[in-house]
């Protein structure tokens, strides 16, 4: 799978999903073990619906990298931003669409904040294949998550198109 040239921020990861259309419906690879490295192999897997006007985010994970696959049901408007101290990119933000024209993976690695709001006017369906399992084994860890959303004064800000 070809990543997407334009790429800002060291270790984001962002390629084309390609569609495969017949004439009973279509299909998208979301993942290959051959074209992804062993440490980026899922732990596990979800879906999640996104309702038009809703974002979930911004978070970042200390140690998970999300590998996620906006599957084209809506259109995202999908934030990033480094906040890994030591990057040459370190506060920089992208902002990249996805939409049933444009089926993205963006493969989002520990440190790089993300966020994602459904701009359609549809139910958004996204995959993510996270490298660590939720709440670690049997959920008995700390979740790895650090939330900036409940952040009135964070950095870190959606600019709704829905507001």
């Amino acid at each position: 799978m070809q990543e997407l040239e334009v790429l800002r921020i060291p270790g984001v990861i962002i390629r084309k999903g390609h569609r495969f259309t017949d004439h009973r419906g279509w299909l998208m690879e979301c993942f290959r073990s051959d074209e992804i490295t062993k440490k980026l192999l899922p732990e596990m897997s979800y879906v999640s619906v996104t309702l038009p006007g809703v974002a979930r985010g911004p978070h970042e994970h200390l140690n998970q990298t999300d590998y996620f696959c906006f599957i084209g049901t809506s259109t995202f408007k999908v934030y990033l931003w480094d906040n890994r101290k030591n990057s040459a990119t370190y506060r920089e933000k992208m902002i990249v669409m996805a939409d049933e024209g444009n089926q993205l993976i963006i493969i989002v690695p520990p440190g790089v904040v993300h966020a994602y709001e459904n701009i359609g006017n549809k139910d958004g369906m996204i995959i993510n294949f996270p490298n660590k399992l939720y709440a670690g084994v049997e959920k008995k860890e700390k979740i790895d998550e650090v939330r900036h959303e409940n952040d009135s004064n964070s950095f870190f800000k959606v600019e709704s198109q829905r507001s």
